[in-house]
């Protein structure tokens, strides 16, 4: 992996390691935030964002979209990835430009060369909404890195370790962070904090993360 903490010019660190595996990119999704927020649109107004419910009858707080050759689901049946949007019967949304060309550098910037997404699913948290500690590992190919993209109000990350009850690190991401995790941290817990009440410049009173994978 390339070193992690690289700064830029005045001095002030843009990555940084968490784990063996998994990097912070700090603001690396900034370069092309005016074409990935008109993307977003696009997207959402294709495929509205939904509260799924899990397969415990818990509806989640998160609100949820999905573009890419596959999308993630959850309902009573389980979680999958499925080509169509169960809402529509439609193919999802195909992957934006803009969201490859920031999917693939940050992968390549955090030491994974190649990385092809197949599906980039798209939740929208607004205050108090969180996503508890879980793992993604619906996924056919593990060896394949995760990219998740902050965007909006500032939120809390929790990156734990390969067993549920392992300690928890809390890292702040901002609009435009970026983080990738792979290797020997593909399979690590995470989630985000209940999400604090705020107002973006651009997104106003919420964060949406956009979360890369090869899932096919």
């Amino acid at each position: 992996m390339r070193d992690l903490f690289d700064t830029d010019d005045i001095g002030q660190p843009q990555h940084a390691e968490l784990a063996p595996g998994a990097a912070l990119l700090h603001g690396h999704a900034l370069p092309l935030e005016d074409a990935i927020l008109a993307a977003l649109c696009e997207i959402a107004e294709a495929a509205p964002f939904r509260h799924m419910v899990t397969p415990g009858g818990f509806t989640m707080s998160v609100a949820m979209t999905n573009c890419g050759a596959a999308g993630w689901v959850t309902d009573r049946t389980g979680y999958r990835y499925d080509p169509r949007d169960p809402d529509s019967e439609r193919p999802w949304p195909c992957m934006p430009d803009a969201f490859l060309t920031l999917a693939r550098g940050a992968a390549a910037a955090a030491g994974y060369a190649d990385f092809a997404p197949h599906a980039c699913l798209i939740n929208r948290y607004q205050p108090g909404a969180r996503l508890s500690l879980h793992q993604d590992r619906n996924e056919r190919d593990f060896a394949a890195p995760i990219v998740s993209v902050s965007l909006g109000l500032p939120g809390v990350f929790q990156f734990g370790g390969l067993k549920r009850n392992d300690p928890v690190r809390r890292i702040a991401l901002h609009h435009g962070d970026v983080v990738v995790w792979g290797g020997p941290s593909r399979l690590r817990y995470h989630g985000i904090l209940p999400l604090q009440d705020g107002a973006h410049p651009r997104l106003g009173r919420m964060r949406v993360n956009l979360t890369f994978r090869k899932a096919l």
